[in-house]
C-alpha cells in the first residue's frame, strides 16, 4: 500500500479491497471435507443419503460431457463466427428473417447466457430486433448438443427429441413474429440499440478461452443446483406425490413450467434432470424442457440488464405462456397424447 493525500489534505492509505472469491470458497470446502471425511462417511451410511448421492452423481456425470461440448462450441462461435455473418444471410423482409434466424439456432449452438449478448450484438449491427429475439430463444434450445443430450437422457423415446425441437422452435418463431407485430423499440433500453464496437482486433483464441471458461463456470453451477434439487426430490418427496401430480395433468404441466423458471438449468443438461423425474408423464417433462431455455430466473435478469426492465417485464411473461402452449401442442402432436 502507498500513502495518498485526499482532497482535504489528510493522508490515508489506498489499496485494493480484499474480497472472497469462489475459488477460495471451493478450496476451503475441500479442506473441510478432507478434515471431516470420517464424519461425512458416517453420515452417508444412511440409505436415503446414499440414494440421493447416487442420483446426484449420476446426473452430473451424464450431463457434464454435453455441457463441456456445449460451452466449447459457444466459445468457438463467439471467437470465430462474427455476428455480422448471420446478418448477411438474413432476408431483408423481417417476417422471413425471423424464420431464418430461428432455424440458424440449429447450427449455431450456445447456452442461454451466451445467446443474450449475441442477440444484443445482432441488434447493435442492424439486425431487426424480431429476428435477433428469435435467435435468442432458438440457439440454446434447438442446437445439436441439446437434441443429442435429450436423446441420451430419454433412451427409447425419440419422439421426445422431435417434440422438444418442434416446441422450442415454435416458441422462438412465434415470439419473433409477435414482436414484429406488437413490439416497440421504446421498450428496449437505448444502450441496447447503440452500435457495438467491432471485436475483430482481439486475439480470437483468447476470446474463445474466456467465453468457454465463463460459460462453463456459470452453467456448471446451475447443473449442480439442478442435480441437487432432483436428488432431493427423489428421496424427500414421496413417489405417490409425483404419481398424483401426473394424474392431474394440467397441474403437473404448470408445476413443471414454474420449476423450469426457478431452477434456471443450462439447456445442455436439463434433459437429465427431467429424465430423473420418471414418476411424471412425458408431457409435463416436455413442457419443462421447452420453458427452461426460453425463460427462467437467470434469463430474466440477463434480459433486464441487457435490454432494460421495460423489455423484460413484457417479453418474459409472454414467452412463458407461449412456451407452455407450444410445449403442450408439440407433446400432443409427437407423443401421441398425454403420457
Amino acid at each position: 500500500m502507498e500513502t495518498v493525500v485526499d482532497g482535504t489534505g489528510r493522508a490515508g492509505r489506498s489499496g485494493r479491497r480484499w474480497r472472497i472469491t469462489s475459488m477460495q470458497v471451493l478450496c476451503a470446502l475441500l479442506v473441510l471435507a478432507i478434515l471431516g471425511q470420517d464424519l461425512l462417511r458416517e453420515a452417508f451410511d444412511a440409505p436415503v443419503l446414499q440414494t440421493a448421492a447416487t442420483v446426484f452423481v449420476a446426473i452430473c456425470v451424464q450431463a457434464l460431457p454435453f455441457l463441456v461440448l456445449g460451452v466449447l462450441l459457444s466459445g468457438a462461435i463467439a471467437a470465430f463466427v462474427p455476428a455480422r455473418a448471420l446478418r448477411r444471410v438474413l432476408p431483408r423482409r423481417d417476417s422471413a428473417a425471423v424464420g431464418v434466424a430461428g432455424m440458424s439456432g440449429v447450427v449455431l449452438a450456445g447456452c442461454e447466457c451466451a445467446s443474450v449478448p449475441v442477440a444484443r450484438r445482432l441488434i447493435g449491427q442492424g439486425v431487426a430486433p424480431a429476428a435477433a429475439l428469435a435467435f435468442l430463444l432458438a440457439a440454446p434450445a434447438v442446437n445439436p448438443i441439446v437434441l443429442v443430450s435429450t436423446a441420451v437422457a430419454f433412451p427409447g423415446e425419440p419422439a421426445m427429441v422431435a417434440a422438444r425441437f418442434a416446441g422450442s422452435l415454435a416458441t422462438a418463431l412465434i415470439m419473433g413474429w409477435l414482436w414484429l407485430r406488437w413490439g416497440k423499440l421504446e421498450w428496449i433500453a437505448e444502450r441496447a440499440l447503440r452500435r457495438l464496437p467491432d471485436t475483430e482486433g482481439r486475439d480470437r483464441w483468447r476470446v474463445f478461452a474466456e467465453t468457454a471458461r465463463a460459460d462453463l463456470v456459470d452453467a456448471a453451477g446451475f447443473l449442480v443446483l439442478g442435480a441437487l434439487v432432483a436428488a432431493v426430490f427423489g428421496v424427500v418427496i414421496p413417489g405417490d406425490w409425483f404419481s398424483s401430480l401426473g394424474e392431474q395433468i394440467v397441474l403437473g404441466i404448470l408445476v413443471m413450467a414454474v420449476l423450469a423458471v426457478v431452477l434456471s438449468l443450462c439447456s445442455e443438461a436439463d434433459a437429465f434432470v427431467a429424465a430423473s423425474l420418471s414418476a411424471l408423464p412425458l408431457l409435463p417433462r416436455l413442457v419443462f424442457l421447452v420453458v427452461g431455455p426460453a425463460i427462467d430466473a437467470k434469463l430474466f435478469a440477463l434480459q433486464a440488464g441487457t435490454f432494460g426492465r421495460a423489455f423484460a417485464l413484457r417479453f418474459a411473461p409472454v414467452t412463458f405462456v407461449v412456451a407452455i402452449g407450444c410445449g403442450v401442442a408439440a407433446g400432443l402432436l409427437f407423443l401421441g397424447g398425454v403420457r
